[in-house]
């Protein structure tokens, strides 16, 4: 028996990659991606190499300090914004909101509050409420509430209808199903989504740092500026530590869950 003939590509996909190679060259372009310049820039890079080892050990202690801080950051960040969050979540699912305003209201929120990078909701709490960890802070809040919001809302999407078409039958409001349907079938999924994000906010409060919102980026930013390299690689040493230790007890406790 012959193998079935394989299908010549439509004339769509081969305009389809001509598109894309089209939008590479442009973007190559437009973005003066050069190797030849990377490569003829070896001595800068050598100097700066040279500049930043051995790392200074004189700023270990206050690189140290820094980076608790940049936890706590990451931690209330995440923290603050679960109720927040919840809220919108179960708003924003079509599953236990079925007025279409609240539920097209909710979704923009989410979505504006996703669109806003985390670096300019800090750069607008920093001109409110000074320089420093809390308005770091009050930034991991705004975009967690629209990212956490909006993965919380897509998994109680995913539920099983069974439990809440029975619940919807026996007369229950949208608010009891949502508690005693959607929420704990989605709840291990919620918490392991949850320890997701404190991952990620804790190393998003390191580049918060570098716009004035404390933690060790803002020592990092520091030793840039006073050409320090040496204090900079400790600091970075640290975070990196830091970031190891938070990735590999959020990836423990996510398998404990499942």
């Amino acid at each position: 028996m012959k193998p079935p003939a394989r299908k010549a590509p439509s004339p769509l996909a081969f305009v389809i990659i001509a598109v894309l190679i089209g939008i590479h060259v442009l973007a190559w372009q437009g973005t003066g991606f050069s190797p030849g310049a990377l490569v003829e820039g070896w001595r800068g890079m050598a100097d700066f190499l040279d500049q930043s080892f051995p790392p200074d050990p004189g700023v270990l202690g206050e690189s140290l300090e820094a980076a608790v801080i940049t936890l706590y950051i990451g931690l209330l960040g995440t923290t603050f914004s679960i109720p927040f969050a919840l809220i919108l979540g179960v708003l924003a699912a079509r599953v236990t909101t079925p007025n279409a305003w609240t539920y097209q209201i909710s979704r923009s929120i989410l979505s504006v509050l996703r669109s806003i990078p985390d670096v300019v909701f800090a750069l607008i709490f920093v001109t409110a409420v000074g320089l420093g960890p809390f308005a770091g802070v009050l930034a991991l809040v705004f975009h967690n509430t629209g990212v956490m919001g909006k993965l919380w809302a897509e998994a109680m999407e995913e539920t099983d209808p069974g439990p809440r078409e029975a619940l919807r039958v026996a007369g229950a409001s949208g608010a009891q199903i949502a508690a005693n349907a959607v929420l704990p079938a989605v709840l291990p999924q919620m918490v392991g989504l949850l320890l997701y994000r404190l991952d990620v906010n804790v190393r998003s409060s390191l580049v918060l740092g570098l716009v004035g919102a404390g933690g060790i980026g803002f020592l990092i930013n520091q030793s840039i500026k006073l050409f320090r390299f040496d204090q900079m690689v400790t600091h970075i040493i640290v975070v990196v530590l830091v970031v190891v230790i938070v990735d590999q007890l959020s990836a423990y406790v996510r398998r404990r869950l499942a």
